[in-house]
């Protein structure tokens, strides 16, 4: 069939078959007049492609995984494709939660808005926003302030043990390496200091908050200046064997 007939019978349009064509995903014979001619074999080729892209799959990753698909053994497309797909669902859970809270951080800001003066003067210190560099909000859910307004310390005495177990635990441990395992650490005391780009910080903030539900001896202690974010995590002597394990040299 012609390129034109293809594009039909797949929905793919001729554009794409030709960059698909370029990229070694899809094999055309030609015509003695010079045409693309396709056999039956490339609306499935087509049907497969399109499967892998809507799970997210990178066109590097179909090309790979194309000939192990073409070899007609199941249990090998199985075993290719699934850690391929549980990769992409972590990181799909891993953006979810960094869009979660943006949000909250977006609805904070509309909150901080509508409270602010209505005034002619200029915005001082007093009715605008804090500037970049200052520490997260003690509003945040990773920084506890007592009735006094001194840092709790209930890190502390909170139960050494963590609800995550087996796979939940490695994946926890992974999406940590990936916001922080790059960054420059150093020992404080009772823990470690982790500097990295500022631009993760919406993610490092919704990982903090998820560890310390299943971890409340952890202490999370972020602070923003200008283009990176520094973020120091504690734990009683009791877990530094876990703080090392997700974070590098512990206190």
């Amino acid at each position: 069939m012609r390129i034109s007939q293809l594009a039909e019978r797949s929905g793919v349009p001729a554009t794409t078959l030709r960059f698909y064509e370029t990229a070694g995903l899809l094999r055309a014979d030609r015509s003695a007049a010079g045409y693309r001619l396709y056999g039956e074999e490339a609306v499935e080729r087509l049907a497969f492609i399109g499967a892998a892209k809507d799970l997210g799959l990178r066109l590097e990753e179909v090309s790979e995984l194309l000939p192990v698909w073409e070899s007609g053994a199941c249990a090998e497309v199985k075993a290719d494709l699934r850690p391929r797909i549980a990769r992409h669902a972590s990181e799909a859970r891993a953006r979810a939660a960094e869009l979660a809270a943006f949000i909250g951080v977006l609805h904070r800001a509309l909150e901080r808005l509508d409270g602010l003066p209505d005034r002619a003067g200029p915005c001082d210190d007093e009715c605008g926003f804090p500037p970049a560099s200052s520490p997260v909000s003690p509003a945040s859910p990773l920084v506890h302030d007592d009735s006094a307004g001194n840092r709790s310390e209930r890190w502390r005495t909170a139960p050494v043990a963590c609800s995550l177990k087996g796979d939940a635990l490695g994946e926890r441990t992974e999406q940590w390496r990936r916001l922080v395992g790059d960054g420059a650490s150093r020992r404080i005391e009772d823990g470690v200091r982790l500097t990295v780009p500022a631009d993760r910080a919406t993610g490092i903030m919704a990982l903090a908050a998820a560890e310390q539900r299943c971890c409340p001896f952890f202490d999370f202690r972020l602070h923003l200046d200008g283009p990176v974010l520094h973020l120091e995590v504690r734990a009683p002597d009791e877990g530094a064997e876990l703080l090392t394990e997700l974070f590098g040299p512990g206190g």
